[in-house]
């Protein structure tokens, strides 16, 4: 029994021994939460709402694909179609065919006299100088006056004819017919006009042609003179 105050120091060394091991795996098992802030992976913070932003273990989303109005090419002008309303475009041309000519896109002139029957038979001319399609319908207006201005004679009387609607096109005409009885042959007093002025239907303002046919009747019998409704043409 002599050994056994060794045997006792032993056994205390042992079990001292023990306690400590079993604090150093105590303090060493990552259970203390106040070590310090963990580390996540990147971009898995959510993005910021209203302002803030708060952590989140979601993985990253991916970015949203492009929607169907991107993707489109929404910058680019809408194409006309049919149901929009104004339907397509059309060219500037096109679009006035139909509307009257107006004073300004024509020019008168006087064709060639053909005479018959003690009948004096002028074309009255109008033709298109504008860009565009226009359209004449029913009668011109014609006066004749002198150097000074001055008219000479009654208004034309219009013959009985049917209006039609003629389309001219830059560059065509229509005429009508400006008749009367040769004065040397009736009897009517007559005068000699420096200048035709020309209306064309519906229009107020004249277009000024020098008159090329010598004298007219401007009064007395078979002083009338006529005038027929536009057609296609220059003359018959």
């Amino acid at each position: 029994m002599v050994h056994n105050p060794r045997s006792r120091r032993h056994g205390a060394l042992l079990v001292g021994t023990a306690a400590l091991l079993g604090l150093l795996a105590a303090c060493g098992d990552g259970q203390d939460t106040r070590s310090g802030p963990t580390v996540t992976a990147s971009g898995t913070a959510a993005p910021a709402q209203d302002g803030k932003s708060g952590p989140s273990s979601a993985a990253p989303s991916s970015p949203a694909p492009p929607s169907s109005a991107a993707g489109s090419g929404s910058s680019a002008p809408p194409r006309a179609t049919a149901s929009s309303g104004g339907g397509e475009a059309v060219p500037s041309a096109t679009a006035a065919a139909g509307s009257r000519c107006h004073t300004s896109e024509l020019r008168a002139s006087v064709g060639r006299n053909d005479p018959g029957a003690g009948q004096e038979n002028f074309p009255l001319v109008l033709t298109n100088t504008s860009g565009r399609t226009c359209t004449l319908r029913g009668y011109p207006g014609a006066a004749f006056v002198n150097g000074s201005g001055a008219r000479l004679g009654a208004d034309p009387r219009r013959e009985p004819g049917s209006p039609v609607s003629v389309t001219l096109r830059p560059g065509q005409s229509a005429w009508a017919g400006l008749t009367f009885s040769n004065p040397g042959i009736s009897g009517a007093r007559s005068a000699t006009p420096a200048t035709l002025l020309v209306t064309p239907p519906d229009e107020r303002d004249q277009l000024r042609v020098a008159w090329p046919g010598g004298p007219v009747p401007v009064s007395g019998n078979s002083s009338s003179v006529r005038l027929t409704v536009l057609s296609p043409g220059t003359g018959p």
